[in-house]
C-alpha cells in the first residue's frame, strides 16, 4: 500500500492538477472570507472563522472530486489497471494508497487556512480574542468531513472510465450526502422522519463536532460512512475477478 500511495503523490505533485486545484480553492475561499460582504470576516464585527467553515464544505464538493477523479477511473482507461492488478497487492491496499494520497493532499489544502486563524488572532481588538476550542473542534469537522467526500470521489472514480463522468458523479453524491437528506427533511410527507433523516446527513454530524464537541457517535458516523463507501469501491474492483 505504501508503493501506491508514494506513486499516487508523486503522480499529483508531478503534474500541475494538484497545484492549480488547491490554488483554485484557496482563491476562491479567500474572496469569500475578506472580499464579498456577504460572507467577509471584516464585515462581522467579532473574532470569527465561522463564515470559513461554512464555506468550506461547499467548495470541498468540487475541490476533492477533483481531485479523486483520476484516481481508478485514469487507471481503467489508460489500461494501467490491469497491470497493477497483477502485482502482489490486494484491492484493499490499492483502494487504501489512493485514498491515504488523496486525503493527504486534502490536509495539504487545509494547511495554508491556518494563515486566516493567525489573521484573525492577531487582529481582533483583544489580541488572541477567538474560541480556539472552537476552531480546533471546526478543523477536526473539516478533516473528517474531507475523508469522507474523498471516500464518495474514489467511489465514483471505481465505476466509470470517464475523470469528467466521475467527477460529476462525485459532486452530486457529496451535495446529496451533506445536504440532500436535510432537504429530504423539509418535504411536508417525510416531516415525520426529520430527525432521522437528518441524523442521516452528514452536514448534522460535522455541525456537532464542529461547535468543539467530539461525541463518539459523530465520530463511528464518519467512520463508518468512509468503511462503507471504501468496502463498496473494493467490491467493484473484484468484480474483474467474477
Amino acid at each position: 500500500m505504501l508503493a501506491i500511495y508514494k506513486k499516487e503523490l508523486y503522480s499529483y505533485f508531478s503534474s500541475l492538477v494538484a497545484y492549480i486545484t488547491i490554488g483554485i480553492f484557496l482563491v476562491v475561499l479567500s474572496l469569500f472570507l475578506w472580499v464579498f460582504p456577504d460572507s467577509s470576516i471584516l464585515e462581522y464585527g467579532y473574532a470569527s472563522l465561522e463564515s470559513m467553515f461554512s464555506t468550506i464544505p461547499y467548495l470541498f464538493m468540487f475541490l476533492i472530486p477533483a481531485i479523486t477523479m483520476r484516481s481508478l477511473a485514469e487507471e481503467k482507461r489508460e489500461g494501467t489497471f490491469e497491470l497493477l492488478a497483477t502485482r502482489p497487492l490486494t484491492d484493499w491496499q490499492i483502494v487504501g494508497g489512493k485514498y491515504l494520497a488523496a486525503l493527504t493532499l486534502v490536509l495539504f489544502s487545509l494547511i495554508p487556512t491556518l494563515v486566516y486563524y493567525i489573521s484573525v488572532y492577531q487582529l481582533g481588538v483583544v489580541k488572541g480574542n477567538i474560541d480556539s476550542g472552537a476552531v480546533i473542534g471546526s478543523y477536526i469537522g473539516l478533516f473528517l468531513l474531507g475523508a469522507a467526500f474523498v471516500a464518495l470521489g474514489i467511489f465514483a472514480s471505481a465505476i466509470t472510465k470517464n475523470q469528467i463522468i466521475a467527477f460529476a458523479i462525485a459532486v452530486f453524491l457529496s451535495f446529496i450526502a451533506f445536504s440532500g437528506f436535510d432537504s429530504a427533511s423539509q418535504i411536508l410527507s417525510l416531516q415525520q422522519f426529520d430527525s432521522i433523516l437528518i441524523n442521516l446527513g452528514i452536514n448534522a454530524h460535522y455541525q456537532s463536532i464542529s461547535r468543539g464537541v467530539l461525541d463518539t457517535r459523530d465520530l463511528i458516523y464518519f467512520l463508518s460512512f468512509i468503511g462503507l463507501f471504501l468496502l463498496i469501491t473494493k467490491t467493484i474492483l473484484g468484480g474483474r475477478k467474477w
